[in-house]
């Protein structure tokens, strides 16, 4: 029995906001921080690309189950771009497609290019992308030299900031920043200022600055996660542990004497004073989160997404 225990792993709730590293997948930095945690069930909350950095949420136990919710958060990204050569895949880890001159470029001309990448637009998702066609990953399908129709599709882009722009011996760079919903290609994006421009251009770092209710002040590395485990064991990891409700802080707190909520852990709506008109809520029972909750059109509100236990 202990040994099934041990294989099983820990049942640990909450969640850790990984600073991911470059070069690694998010599936790989999930897999090593669930290792060292001992954790039994985690996921993450939307991949990174390898080339990407920062903000990777990545949720334990009954955390696991808003990470939908982190999934469609909006994001803000910070990224470099190299003007005058475009690649297969957007960024500096594909191979180079086209080489074009950079010379009618100005930072006058990018920032008149950048107005039409604001706000809701239509985005064509590229084919180095996990979206699957037909089963199979597209990344899957553009190494093996296939191309694929895709349907663009509807993205906000909140905010789009030109913060640098730099003319060297070797080409022009560019600094942005940007602010969008889920689902949003920041190395489409690039690619299509590339064109807009006249040059082409691609992604050579990607850093991302917050995911949701996360920014990169609350994030740790797989490094210095070990050194905790290696000074002060599982009881020194687990403080890293961020609380779940955090991830949907923005969502109106609903308290529920504990009678009331056991309704709700048994599936059954409940009427309550002092409730929101519409949308999700944080359902608490005293001062213990038990999950996420839904208004009805007759002023109840009903389980969503319960938890459990609470965290």
């Amino acid at each position: 029995m202990t040994q099934r225990r041990r294989q099983r792993g820990r049942d640990i709730n909450g969640i850790i906001v990984l600073d991911k590293a470059k070069g690694a997948s998010s599936n790989a930095c999930l897999q090593e921080v669930k290792r060292l945690f001992g954790a039994e069930k985690a996921g993450h909350t939307g991949a990174l690309d390898p080339l990407a950095t920062g903000v990777l949420p990545l949720c334990f136990g009954e955390a696991t189950k808003i990470s939908q919710f982190l999934l469609d958060s909006d994001k803000r990204y910070r990224t470099t771009v190299r003007l005058g050569v475009r690649t297969d895949t957007f960024d500096s880890e594909g191979a180079v497609i086209s080489e074009r001159a950079v010379d009618a470029v100005t930072r006058e001309r990018v920032e008149l290019e950048l107005e039409q990448f604001r706000g809701d637009i239509e985005q064509t998702p590229p084919m180095y992308s996990a979206l699957k066609h037909n089963g199979t990953p597209l990344y899957k399908l553009a190494r093996a030299g296939q191309e694929v129709e895709r349907q663009a599709r509807p993205v906000t882009i909140y905010a789009l900031e030109l913060l640098n722009y730099t003319e060297s011996d070797t080409g022009k760079t560019l600094e942005l920043e940007i602010f969008c919903s889920k689902g949003t290609y920041v190395r489409s994006i690039v690619d299509d200022l590339g064109e807009a421009l006249g040059c082409g251009g691609h992604v050579t770092a990607l850093h991302r600055l917050q995911a949701g209710a996360f920014d990169e002040s609350q994030c740790v590395s797989i490094e210095r996660l070990k050194e905790v485990k290696e000074a002060g064991g599982y009881e020194a990891l687990d403080r890293f542990l961020v609380a779940a409700d955090e991830a949907v802080a923005d969502l109106p707190r609903v308290v529920l004497p504990s009678m009331t909520a056991d309704y709700v852990k048994q599936g059954q709506a409940v009427l309550v004073r002092h409730l929101p008109e519409s949308g999700l809520v944080r359902l608490y029972d005293e001062d213990e989160f038990i999950g996420i909750g839904i208004m009805l059109d007759d002023g109840r509100v009903a389980p969503r997404r319960l938890f459990a236990t609470g965290q």
